[in-house]
């Protein structure tokens, strides 16, 4: 079987981080430690990485050859990506079961996505 690669995608809101106790951020990055070392001796993790704050971001748009680019993400919603992990997995099953142990699961939601090669075809 060929291992595809998916990217598990955490979502956060301001309101999220923000009514979580000292100890519940703790327990979430201890968490995410775990999970991380276990994707590494699973042979599984591709790449991972947190988000820079939101407010940080420039949206790039490019009309008639005219490139513009505004403060902040592009869309006006309460929640934002907030960090990845890109694993290679046997199957999206295998990958929705890796999201569904990520602390964030529990707070707003971790979306899996299959990772494509340039032809369009899943990796």
């Amino acid at each position: 079987m060929v291992a595809v690669k998916y990217m598990l995608m955490i979502y956060s809101s301001p309101e999220s981080w923000a009514g979580l106790s000292a100890e519940q951020r703790d327990a979430l990055s201890r968490a995410h430690s775990e999970l991380t070392q276990e994707l590494i001796e699973h042979g599984l993790l591709v790449s991972a990485a947190g988000l820079a704050d939101p407010i940080t971001s420039r949206t790039v748009s490019v009309r008639d050859d005219a490139t513009t680019t505004t403060d902040g993400p592009y869309a006006e919603a309460k929640e934002h990506l907030a960090g990845f992990y890109v694993v290679e997995c046997e199957d999206i099953d295998q990958a929705i079961g890796y999201a569904a142990r990520m602390p964030d699961a529990e707070y707003l939601a971790v979306e899996v996505r299959p990772v494509m090669d340039p032809s369009g075809l899943e990796m």
